[in-house]
């Protein structure tokens, strides 16, 4: 089974800067696709970014674009988000997930992930 463990959340001040960690065992990710996804106190959970496990095709909520980065290491077999120019908005549970995607793009649905992490807490205030 494909395992995932995110890393790296934190707090920041407005405009600050984050990188999460999305560390892959069980399973190569070569044929997976990831995808973050967060979730804010009385909101559902909601796509963020994802790419693809074979051609790295990346795509990105609109709300995140241009200040976030998804980016994948097979070597280490780990995806990452660099999220820059943070807002207090962008404060939420931040979690990674994937599924077997073959060679296909990766999907903005949560409904296609079945494998997810436990989740790591990213506030921002003042």
């Amino acid at each position: 089974q494909l395992q995932l463990v995110e890393s790296g959340g934190g707090w920041v001040h407005p405009g600050g800067s984050l990188r999460l960690s999305c560390a892959a065992s069980g399973f190569t990710l070569d044929y997976y696709a990831i995808g973050w996804f967060r979730q804010a106190p009385g909101k559902e959970r909601e796509w963020v970014s994802c790419i693809s496990g074979s051609d790295d095709r990346r795509d990105y909520e609109d709300s995140v674009k241009g200040r976030f980065t998804i980016s994948r290491d097979n070597a280490k077999n780990t995806v990452y988000l660099q999220m820059n120019s943070l807002k207090p908005e962008d404060t939420a549970v931040y979690y990674c997930a994937g599924y077997y995607s073959g060679t296909y793009a990766a999907s903005m649905d949560i409904n296609e992930y079945d494998y997810w992490g436990q989740g790591t807490q990213v506030t921002v205030s003042s």
